[in-house]
């Protein structure tokens, strides 16, 4: 701040021309000023205060005096003697509202700071004051920037140093990436506004996972890559078809200042909908960038979806927590298998959360959860025992009327298919739908049914439509398809089919209008007044086929 106080007399040079000499303490003040010695200058202009008798003399006075205070650090005493100038019409009026604003800056009252600036003409020296206030307030809260930002946004150092400070921030409020996107000129218009009848998807992944890593460098065994396989393949069959779409791929190489830059591109600016990120720290940042710029924003993969729930642009692709919750209840209390219940989860912050919400909607339902326990691959068979799953046992033995794992995990999944190899009860297992692509688990060989399996955008496996993007995928890659690039392959086939030239590109409304939709290569969604896919069946497995429970 100081190196915009100190004049010097090299910019302020000032000539005054009276019938009389300047009197010679003044001139002292001003050799003391322009040596430094503020204390002894001070005094000096203080001398020459008086308008009455020293008129235009002791305008300069007051701004040196000012200038002084701000040089020994004494706002206070600049603040008094500028005060006396900057409102007045004079040579230096602009000059004399720029020390103001600066001493007002040094003693902590940056509004009026603000509001002093704002009152100055002078092009160059508005400009000195935009540096000052940039300089001052750089790392002033995000609280005080933005509620100010109204009053002061043509102040064009306020506003860097706003963007200074929101770009320092992990987390945004919703005020805040307001903020933030209206300083970039990206508040968004209204909602879907339509630019042309192409569909422009965005894809920002974190391909190589290292800000220091090469495009050369994609690991093409990751789930990120198989996610995008997918989303290409499909992009490239729309193309076939005649539509107009295009596809532009960012990597975010898991880096959050990677992932700001990013979001200045005016390709993602003019983008109907952005596919990703995958990592919280990063969805958190385009997730606000999406719901200031009304860019659909679509999460692929997680299931945690808490953070979307008050927002209107952000979306899980996959049902969330919660929607998992309610489509094994809804399924369990359509059986008739008993009220007994066991539910055995893995660490994982899904899982968990999953867990966590059976218990108590299971309990509203009627139903008794005998054991809610965390497993892993070493005590899960422990954990399966206690509810008499066990050799030598036989079904009406069994402490729990159905079982509940949630899990992806194969070392989980591998003991427990084999338990249920070696004994004869029929208690019913629900596991998730990941389940179903362990290739230990051979679910024709069992004694009983037992398994079945939590939807979670799962695949159908039987219908026409997969077994042509198998085959066709197969054509073009030499290999079949991942659960992952299904997800990619699915996901862009359900935006297209809500969002377009025929149907418009008000995705929230289309989405509303559509409520349950027949998937291509998955059973199908329902994303009506949700952020996420509702529709969560339980399968059963019957002649090699997966069929919906009744």
């Amino acid at each position: 701040m100081r190196k915009y106080s100190l004049f010097l007399f090299a910019f302020f040079l000032i000539t005054f021309t009276f019938a009389q000499n300047i009197p010679a303490d003044y001139q002292k003040a001003q050799t003391f000023l322009d040596s430094k010695n503020y204390w002894e200058a001070m005094p000096l202009f203080r001398e020459f205060l008086d308008s009455d008798k020293y008129g235009n003399l002791s305008n300069y006075a007051a701004f040196h005096l000012g200038e002084a205070a701000l040089g020994a650090n004494q706002p206070d005493q600049a603040i008094a003697a500028l005060k006396q100038v900057s409102g007045k019409v004079w040579t230096k009026s602009d000059e004399s509202k720029y020390m103001l604003a600066l001493a007002y800056f040094q003693n902590q009252q940056n509004v009026e700071a603000l509001r002093t600036i704002k009152g100055i003409k002078k092009e160059d020296v508005k400009v000195l004051a935009e540096n000052a206030t940039f300089e001052n307030l750089k790392k002033t809260s995000a609280s005080f920037m933005v509620a100010n930002l109204q009053e002061f946004k043509e102040n064009k150092g306020f506003s860097a140093a706003l963007k200074a400070v929101l770009e320092s921030q992990t987390i945004l409020s919703a005020t805040e990436r307001a903020a933030f996107y209206e300083l970039q000129g990206n508040a968004g218009g209204e909602v879907n506004q339509v630019k042309d009848l192409i569909l422009d998807v965005v894809v920002i992944l974190p391909f190589t996972n290292n800000p220091n890593a090469s495009i050369n460098s994609i690991d093409q065994s990751s789930f990120v890559f198989e996610l995008y396989q997918g989303i290409d393949f499909a992009v490239k069959r729309l193309k076939e078809e005649g539509k107009q779409v295009t596809l532009h791929s960012f990597d975010s190489k898991h880096d959050l200042d990677r992932v700001r830059e990013l979001l200045n591109d005016p390709v993602i600016a003019k983008a109907d909908v952005i596919i990703g990120p995958i990592y919280q720290d990063e969805v958190d940042i385009v997730s606000a960038f999406s719901e200031t710029a009304k860019i659909p924003l679509i999460h692929p993969l997680s299931n945690l979806g808490e953070r979307f729930e008050n927002t209107g642009f952000s979306y899980l692709f996959r049902p969330s927590v919660a929607s998992l919750s309610n489509g094994v209840v809804k399924s369990l209390q359509k059986q008739n298998w008993g009220r007994k219940v066991a539910i055995g989860y893995s660490g994982s912050s899904r899982d968990e959360r999953l867990a966590m919400l059976l218990n108590d909607q299971l309990a509203s339902a009627g139903f008794s959860v005998v054991e809610s326990k965390q497993v892993n691959s070493r005590n899960v068979i422990d954990f399966l025992q206690r509810q008499g799953v066990r050799s030598g046992m036989d079904s009406t033995e069994l402490g729990v009327d159905q079982i509940i794992l949630l899990t992806d995990d194969p070392s989980i999944a591998q003991p427990t298919f084999g338990l249920m190899e070696s004994v004869t009860a029929s208690v019913p297992f629900l596991v998730m739908d990941s389940w179903l692509g362990f290739n230990f688990a051979n679910y024709e060989m069992l004694a009983f049914p037992n398994f079945h399996f939590i939807s979670n955008n799962t695949p159908n496996f039987q219908a026409d439509e997969m077994q042509q993007f198998k085959d066709n995928f197969f054509t073009k890659n030499l290999a079949y398809p991942s659960l992952n690039a299904t997800v990619g392959r699915e996901l862009i086939y359900w935006i297209s089919n809500n969002m377009g030239p025929s149907k418009g590109f008000d995705f929230r409304k289309n989405l509303n209008q559509a409520a349950f939709q027949k998937g291509k290569v998955t059973w199908g969604f329902n994303f009506q007044n949700s952020n996420n896919n509702q529709y969560v069946p339980v399968f059963k497995m019957e002649a090699g086929e997966l069929k919906p429970l009744q």
